[in-house]
């Protein structure tokens, strides 16, 4: 697990340090970082993918991140001309990542010395490191299926290949049981993952035919509402908010302790409801030992982590929640980045102007006096 993530000359941060728990919440305005902290570690880990990390080099462009060039990564306002990336693990081991480029329009870097060398006991470079992007795959009739295994991730980047994956390893029991839904009918991940979704389209079962002589998989839904149970509808006919989930609750339910998981607006196209139970599904996979790094929007989400160590699934320790903003004053644009406490109740100890507060403005201009 990592414990600290340290970053300097990147993007949005001069020189930034975030404590990282088993649930890690990325909160704030659009624009102002959060992306960036995800993409310090996916840079590593698509260098480390593609065979260049071991060789002393870095892409700045790939299947997990497309950066550009190196005046595109580099912090506007960078003193010199090098990115630093630095972590702690849980063990204490400290590994350092100082990476230079010839020129500002390269794409690719080289690794300078004092750089640690490649843990494989790292969990960025585990075999169960998963990342899943903002832009996932809508509804679609077929999905693909992957050319071969991927390098980091059996579901895909935009959770593409998540039907292959569950007509394939479906009928394996999840690893932690302290993610099984109540009313799930087994401990299958197919049916654990069907419960969970039917926190977001209640009565929701998954059927899944393979079409091998096209490499496709066909995915259609059906609803059970007592005892009678729909027709088979395509995902085109359900809507965003089911394709948009189904990766997310995938990779929850999947994951192991001491997997590493990134995701970016898990919330994307989901009522409050089912935002409120992704967050209590995410706290329980935590609790087991997954670390989740979470971007998010959604206040829904938080409440629902927040919630979670309300009912002592986990600890406010293993929980941080990191604002990002900007500082008008600052006039280099570096993002500032304040951590926010809980406590054991859930509650947030000091709740920061612009913080989810947007709820508490509406209702303050609706309560007062309508103006004439």
């Amino acid at each position: 697990m990592i414990r600290n993530l340290a970053i300097r000359n990147f993007k949005a941060f001069r020189n930034q340090s975030f404590e990282l728990a088993p649930i890690t919440l990325l909160c704030g305005l659009n624009g102002s970082g959060k992306s960036s902290l995800l993409q310090a570690l996916l840079l590593l880990r698509q260098s480390f993918d593609e065979g260049l990390l071991e060789r002393g080099r870095v892409a700045l462009n790939g299947e997990l991140v497309h950066l550009g060039r190196f005046e595109d990564a580099l912090f506007e306002s960078a003193e010199e001309e090098k990115i630093t990336i630095e972590l702690k693990s849980a063990s204490g081991e400290d590994h350092i990542w100082i990476l230079a480029f010839d020129s500002k329009h390269d794409r690719v870097g080289a690794l300078q010395p004092g750089t640690s060398p490649i843990d494989p006991m790292l969990p960025l470079f585990g075999e169960r490191f998963r990342f899943l992007g903002a832009e996932r795959i809508g509804p679609r009739t077929h999905y693909t299926v992957p050319d071969f295994e991927p390098a980091s991730s059996g579901l895909g980047v935009q959770g593409e290949w998540t039907p292959h994956y569950l007509y394939l390893n479906g009928e394996r029991n999840i690893s932690i049981d302290g993610c099984a839904h109540p009313a799930a009918r087994s401990l299958q991940l197919k049916h654990q993952v069907e419960a969970w979704m039917g926190e977001i389209s209640p009565g929701i079962q998954l059927h899944f035919d393979q079409e091998r002589s096209a490499d496709l998989v066909k995915l259609s839904y059906s609803f059970v509402a007592r005892r009678d149970r729909s027709s088979q509808y395509r995902p085109t006919n359900v809507g965003f908010g089911v394709s948009y989930t189904l990766p997310v609750v995938t990779a929850i339910l999947s994951a192991q302790p001491d997997d590493l998981l990134l995701l970016e607006s898990p919330e994307a196209h989901v009522h409050p409801h089912g935002q409120a139970r992704l967050g209590e599904l995410l706290s329980r996979a935590a609790a087991a030992g997954v670390q989740a790094i979470v971007e998010t929007h959604s206040d829904h989400i938080m409440n629902g982590i927040r919630v979670a160590v309300h009912q002592n699934l986990l600890t406010p320790q293993q929980v941080r929640v990191h604002y990002f903003r900007w500082n008008p004053e600052d006039t280099t644009g570096a993002t500032v980045v304040q951590q926010i406490q809980m406590d054991a109740n859930g509650r947030i100890e000091e709740w920061p102007i612009g913080f989810f507060d947007e709820m508490d403005r509406s209702l303050d201009i609706l309560l007062s006096p309508k103006g004439r």
